[in-house]
């Protein structure tokens, strides 16, 4: 089964409209304020994710004091304890270490008492060690003296349950502390973590977690939470949260798809109102999405030789920036003739700088340097795709973006040679892959589970055709009939 879409020359394609505490120790009968420093982490992102809590508490002390006088001591082993010693350091205004047994025996406590330059341990619960050149007390017998504001313009974001201690030790910082929804550890997932990282004003972030050990990419992934940018739907993850059901063609003609039958305001409509039309079946809120040809296959090689006819990023961006206005996603699809995907791609890193704006390559139109386009089917190999995902991902990096959805069209296996090598690790994309067949009910059903045989762990696109599918699927009858259900039902 082949896709069979038409060419347009140039001319035709242009003619086309559009579109920051203070404390003191107990012995004092009149304590003097003694200031403590707040530091500021030196990078823009730092990590609290060894293995235990102690380790971790130390670590959060680290990265948000320069110094302090005194310290709060608890046995990391005693929940009670490290709950009331939370309390008191919050009381105090002072970090809150734990007592951890060999790790202590290996220095860990006492070498950050004594870098903040303690000189008064506040102790809750038994068994405690001395540490060299401190004077131990009873917490609860540590008077703080008249409190001067502290400011450390720090976000803390706070993982799991067992970070009562650091979380106490960044509260007293007066840093911003985020706990993370139970469960939660992707901080793209949760709308809820976006819209609060996204509204923080401090400076530099901390993030806090034995989940956050290894995580790749961590400062995109910071970054791009704290931009407060949502895709459409809501937080900083495709799926499995949203089912995207899109409009195909290029503007200003009705021949290359649906997308071009009428003006961008209708368009976005039109798209809202297909969208609308799977909720009832759907078991997952449904996004309109437009799916863009940026770059259209054509029957003459042009001036360029190279059988593509490149839209400008400007007539395009009406249809971006009504899609965003709309609460709808964009994907760029590129049909590059001779050329390579890459080269066409940069053409349009000015909207793909837009959190709403993806990515798609339709292989079939990637030819080799004696094939035409509709004489010939094209391929890719997975080197050439991932040049691609990993400059987009780059791209996505340096500006702190949301993912982006990056599309591979394909209906034969040939089209995307090597498939099994396609780079799927980087987290500022999310790789699907669409199969847009178009011809009877049983060859498409084949199709589609054909490419599902061995294939990689991708999200999955189905193509329902208005002239060409015999007969075309209701959104009922996409949701019902197609296993496994589509993450994106796209309309030509």
């Amino acid at each position: 089964m082949i896709s069979r879409r038409r060419l347009l020359p140039a001319a035709v394609l242009a003619a086309g409209a559009l579109l920051t505490v203070t404390a003191c120790t107990a012995s004092a009968p009149e304590p003097e304020p003694v200031e403590l420093t707040v530091a500021t982490p030196e990078a823009a992102v730092a990590t609290a994710a060894s293995g235990t809590a102690a380790e971790r508490a130390v670590e959060t002390s680290r990265a948000l004091w320069s110094s302090a006088p005194v310290v709060v001591l608890a046995p990391g082993d005693d929940p009670d304890a490290v709950a009331e010693a939370a309390q008191q350091g919050e009381r105090l205004g002072v970090p809150v270490l734990l007592d951890a047994g060999e790790l202590d025996a290996a220095g860990l406590v006492a070498a950050e008492v004594d870098r903040l330059g303690a000189d008064t341990v506040a102790t809750v619960g038994d068994d405690l060690p001395a540490i060299a050149g401190t004077e131990a007390a009873p917490a609860a017998d540590v008077e703080v003296p008249p409190a001067r504001d502290a400011d450390s313009s720090t976000l803390v974001v706070v993982s799991g349950t067992d970070d009562a201690a650091a979380s106490a030790t960044a509260r007293a910082a007066g840093a911003e502390l985020l706990a993370l929804p139970e469960g939660v550890t992707d901080l793209q997932q949760d709308a809820s973590v976006v819209s609060a990282m996204g509204a923080s004003e401090a400076d530099g972030t901390l993030v806090v977690g034995s989940a956050f050990a290894g995580v790749g990419h961590l400062d995109w992934s910071v970054a791009a939470a704290r931009s407060g940018a949502e895709l459409p739907g809501g937080g900083q993850r495709f799926f499995p949260d949203r089912r995207f059901v899109a409009l195909y063609g290029a503007p200003g003609t009705s021949a290359l798809g649906v997308l071009g039958e009428q003006d961008v305001a209708a368009t976005v409509q039109r798209a809202a109102e297909t969208a609308a039309s799977y909720q009832a079946s759907s078991d997952r809120p449904v996004v309109p999405m437009l799916e863009l040809i940026a770059t259209v296959a054509a029957g003459d090689a042009g001036p360029d030789g190279d059988y593509s006819n490149e839209l400008d990023p400007e007539r395009l961006r009406p249809y971006v920036e009504a899609a965003a206005a709309a609460g709808q996603y964009v994907v760029l699809d590129l049909q590059p003739g001779r050329t390579d995907f890459l080269t066409q791609a940069r053409r349009y890193e000015s909207l793909l700088t837009e959190p709403n704006v993806g990515l798609a390559l339709d292989p079939e139109w990637r030819l080799a340097p004696d094939q035409v386009p509709l004489r010939q089917i094209g391929g890719v190999d997975a080197a050439e795709v991932n040049g691609v995902s990993t400059w987009l991902a780059d791209l996505v990096d340096a500006h702190s973006l949301p993912p982006k959805l990056f599309v591979l069209h394909q209906f034969r296996s040939s089209m995307l040679r090597d498939r099994a090598a396609i780079e799927l690790s980087r987290p500022e994309l999310t790789t699907l892959v669409h199969v847009d067949g178009q011809g009877s009910q049983p060859d498409k059903q084949a199709t589609w589970r054909a490419l599902h045989d061995g294939a990689p762990a991708v999200a999955w696109g189905w193509k329902n055709f208005y002239d060409e599918d015999e007969p075309m699927l209701t959104p009922e009858q996409t949701m019902t009939e197609v296993s496994p259900v589509p993450d994106l039902v796209t309309y030509q």
